[in-house]
């Protein structure tokens, strides 16, 4: 097969969003959907150590044994976003040729996940909505929901989602984000500046956050990444394996089944999944894209990693919702930040505080993922803490 093109554009499969693609696709509503991209459903020491290098999270809380057995756990605890690597929420299906793209979840917990327990995913299909966009014109908004459960058969978080799927022809018409200068010209003071904020990072652990400390107005000390580059694609790929990543025969077998999930790589000819929008320069283009960019549940790993980094080991995420706005790709720096909305007893005479979040990139967009969170702290007052109701009974 010959290279010799000025710009390499991946053959993928294309698909129409039309009416005989959209009734069929209405057929499946309320469908409990078949999970193939199962990846963790055993919490072990090397699944938690895995995906907390894939996100790069310090906190030893996931991954000190030593560490854990001192606080209220007593054991290593998986960390809230670690569900994503049980599946990553969503399941591919439908509307054959047509793009996925992951773009947000609204999460609860309800149980802490510990070292030694089997979580089971379960996954529905809710419903879709036709809508607008610069960037590809007509698309489907299609709405999934999960359930985790743990050997207990206790239901231990859930998560509404949402995918943009769009037609990859449409979007690549648009070229709504060619003029972007990529990989971004940093200069070596500006990636010196990135990387000092990178390690400025902060984890509470074991030095509780009491409510009554609480101010509203205040700011969390942000969690920064970037700039991002391949490597920080395949760490989360071995912690997480969003989609069954697989070589070969297996590889081929799967191609093979499902056409449109591939495309042959017009640089190595090899068969690739489409998956590689994350990694690979060719199919990002095929979508009108000028670079790879990051993974949905990768990004809203790293504002759940802000989040636990301020609470500290005795506090609880009770909710966690990100909508994914602006493309984050391979080059760039993100800057995940929130600040304390609001705080008051629940009906429950649970102490919470909201927190609004977001996270700007280098170019000055702060819009990149904007959501919220509640989180439950001990107090000190009280004595009282959000793990004595939740951690089971020893």
């Amino acid at each position: 097969m010959s290279t010799e093109k000025e710009e390499f554009i991946a053959p993928l499969s294309e698909g129409l969003i039309n009416e005989d693609s959209l009734a069929k696709f209405r057929e499946r509503i309320g469908m409990k959907l078949r999970i193939n991209n199962i990846f963790n459903q055993n919490v072990t020491e090397e699944a938690l150590r895995n995906y907390a290098a894939g996100i790069g999270d310090p906190n030893p809380l996931w991954t000190d044994k030593e560490y854990a057995a001192n606080t209220p756990y007593g054991t290593l605890v998986a960390q809230p976003n670690w569900l994503y690597s049980v599946f990553p929420t969503w399941v591919l299906q439908g509307l054959p040729g047509i793009h996925a793209y992951h773009s947000g979840n609204d999460w609860e917990f309800y149980k802490p996940i510990l070292l030694h327990d089997r979580i089971t995913p379960e996954c529905e299909f809710t419903g879709f909505d036709i809508k607008e966009s610069k960037f590809a014109g007509k698309f489907v908004m299609e709405y999934q929901r999960s359930t985790f459960y743990n050997q207990r058969g206790e239901l231990v978080a859930k998560t509404d989602l949402w995918l943009v799927r769009a037609e990859r022809s449409a979007s690549r018409k648009t070229q709504k984000y060619g003029k972007l200068q990529l990989p971004h010209p940093w200069t070596e003071e500006e990636l010196l500046k990135v990387e000092h904020d990178c390690l400025a990072e902060e984890v509470r652990g074991n030095n509780p956050r009491y409510w009554e400390d609480v101010q509203e107005g205040e700011e969390l000390k942000p969690v920064v990444k970037g700039p991002i580059g391949i490597t920080d694609i395949v760490a989360y790929c071995m912690g997480a394996n969003p989609v069954g990543l697989m070589a070969h025969h297996l590889s081929l077998r799967q191609y093979r089944k499902h056409p449109a999930w591939a495309f042959r790589d017009p640089f190595t000819c090899a068969m690739e999944p489409v998956y590689a929008v994350h990694y690979n320069k060719a199919v990002a283009n095929a979508l009108g894209l000028p670079f790879p960019y990051d993974v949905g549940a990768q990004r809203q790993s790293w504002g759940i990693q802000l989040i636990s980094n301020w609470m500290g080991d005795e506090g609880w995420m009770k909710k966690h919702y990100a909508e994914y706005r602006k493309f984050v790709y391979l080059s760039d720096a993100i800057y995940l930040k929130g600040k304390v909305t609001g705080k008051y007893i629940d009906e429950n005479g649970e102490h919470c505080v909201d927190i609004d979040t977001w996270a700007e990139n280098q170019r000055g967009e702060t819009d990149v993922m904007p959501g919220h969170c509640t989180v439950i702290l001990p107090s000190r007052e009280k004595g009282t803490g959000p793990l004595d109701s939740r951690l089971p009974k020893r």
